[in-house]
């Protein structure tokens, strides 16, 4: 489920109002904005922050993987702690490093713009604490006694040492009956997970346990080395994780059904719409050569019949036509070439054709993308189709404008007319499929043009919407994102 954010103040509010530090980073990496915590953390300005690459605060070392890891979760971002199973650093202004812990969340503006928002805790006292775990041995007995985790102390050997009142009822066993065994018979592939070289601090693993009634279930691991005199030890926090993984399990087995049923949906469509086809010609067929050979066979209540059948027939034919183009948006894969809006736009309105008394103008030079042709035609057809359709005014004017939003890396799109307008109870209404506002035998429509322009503006990442004032005309805007600009060709030496 993604996140909305609000922009100015809520946002302004959001940031400040957190005792954690917040970074909130475009997709290439670049740092939007950061909080007073974040500042104070990492020991640099605000304004420095501000539109420098995250990995500045990342050690040098670790840089160009990170890179790598931002790209790839950019692709599927979900909120989800950052490196499980990894002890993540971070690096103040002055290079000093910092343990830290990172949760990241997708966000998404009211536009359109992907983000993501991570927060980050500094932990270098829960290490410092963890360490003097281990340190002396009384203070060592009471934490682990109260711990919520289970502990458990092996030698490197994999040999039990000592386990906590929580590892007891975990596992099922007295803590006599585990002293002096081996780990395997509660964790029995741990020992083969671990690598070779010294385990860093907080290492997680994900394993199956054993029960003593002979039982299994998942838990998480958090593993740390230390010495005691001259042994290499390690420490083994155990967490049941049943409930979490039952719930993924369900979480997965529902997106699965849906992903089943969707596709099920849409081939249903794609085939009935198809098999409709091959009866409508043959009516069309039959009903034009009624109209031409007995027209004169007919009287007026009768040839008024036959002019609402064959204009019904050619109705059905292009809603059909309509839910096939929707049924295949999204599902045939696309392909993207270098596509001059210009040009597209002159294509358009050459097959539009519009009346004598309609103006089509575009108000600013229109961009060069890397799209699929035929979806943003049918964006634009459908777009200005309908400003055509509807126009009541003697005086037509349609007008296609562009802005480069480039600070939100978004392309922002309008279509605007001086016709009838819309009222505001139907701005949502309109974009549902076969919705119309007039009647249909008033104003050929089959309800699919706007729906399908949402679809596809949507499958690109971008968001489509209208404003409008009844008498005054009305104005479709959509967002895509930047990335669909072509890069430029570069001037010949």
């Amino acid at each position: 489920m993604k996140n909305h954010v609000l922009e100015g103040q809520t946002l302004d509010w959001l940031l400040s109002s957190a005792a954690d530090a917040l970074i909130i980073i475009e997709r290439d990496g670049r740092i939007v904005l950061a909080n007073e915590p974040a500042e104070r953390l990492f020991g640099y300005p605000k304004q420095t922050l501000t539109g420098q690459m995250l990995e500045i605060l990342i050690p040098e070392r670790f840089r160009s993987p990170h890179v790598i890891e931002r790209t790839e979760y950019f692709l599927q971002p979900r909120a989800r702690p950052m490196g499980v199973g990894m002890e993540l650093r971070g690096q103040r202004s002055d290079g000093v490093e910092i343990p830290i812990e990172v949760s990241l969340s997708p966000l998404e503006t009211d536009r359109g713009l992907k983000l993501v928002m991570a927060t980050i805790h500094d932990v270098s006292l829960r290490k410092r604490a963890e360490q003097a775990l281990f340190d002396s041995e009384a203070r060592t007995r009471a934490i682990v006694d109260t711990a919520a985790d289970a502990i458990i102390t092996i030698h490197e050997t994999g040999t039990i040492e000592r386990v906590n009142p929580r590892a007891e009822q975990l596992f099922g066993y007295k803590g006599e009956a585990l002293i002096g065994q081996g780990i395997a018979m509660l964790l029995p592939a741990l020992l083969q997970a671990l690598p070779e070289t010294r385990l860093a601090e907080g290492t997680r693993r994900e394993l199956t346990a054993n029960r003593a009634d002979g039982s299994q279930f998942p838990v998480e691991l958090s593993l740390s080395e230390f010495r005691l005199g001259a042994n290499r030890m390690l420490a083994v926090m155990a967490r049941d994780i049943t409930d979490r993984k039952e719930s993924e399990e369900r979480r997965r087995s529902l997106m699965q059904e849906i992903t089943a049923a969707n596709e099920e949906l849409t081939n249903f469509a794609y085939v009935v719409s198809h098999d409709l086809k091959a009866p409508l010609r043959g009516i069309a067929s039959l009903a034009d050569w009624l109209s031409q050979d007995y027209s004169d066979k007919f009287d007026a209540e009768g040839r008024e019949h036959m002019r609402l059948l064959i204009r019904r027939v050619h109705r059905m034919s292009a809603l059909i036509d309509g839910i096939l183009e929707y049924s295949r948006a999204g599902r045939i894969r696309e392909t993207s070439l270098r596509l001059d809006m210009n040009s597209l736009v002159r294509e358009i309105v050459d097959l539009l054709a519009p009346p004598p008394e309609i103006q089509i103008f575009v108000g600013t030079s229109l961009p060069i993308l890397i799209a699929d042709k035929t979806r943003i035609q049918q964006v634009l057809q459908n777009l200005l189709s309908n400003s055509i359709k509807y126009m009541d005014k003697p005086a037509g004017q349609i007008r296609i404008d562009f802005e480069d939003q480039e600070e939100r890396q978004l392309l922002l799109f309008s279509v605007s007319d001086n016709g009838p307008g819309i009222e505001q109870r139907h701005f949502e209404r309109i974009f549902q499929l076969f919705q119309t506002l007039t009647p249909r035998d008033q104003i050929e429509s089959t309800g699919v043009g706007l729906a399908l322009v949402k679809k596809i503006v949507e499958m690109y990442g971008g968001r489509v919407w209208v404003e409008s004032k009844i008498g005054a005309g009305s104005i479709f805007l959509f967002t895509l994102p930047r990335q669909l600009l072509a890069p430029a060709t570069g001037a010949k030496a």
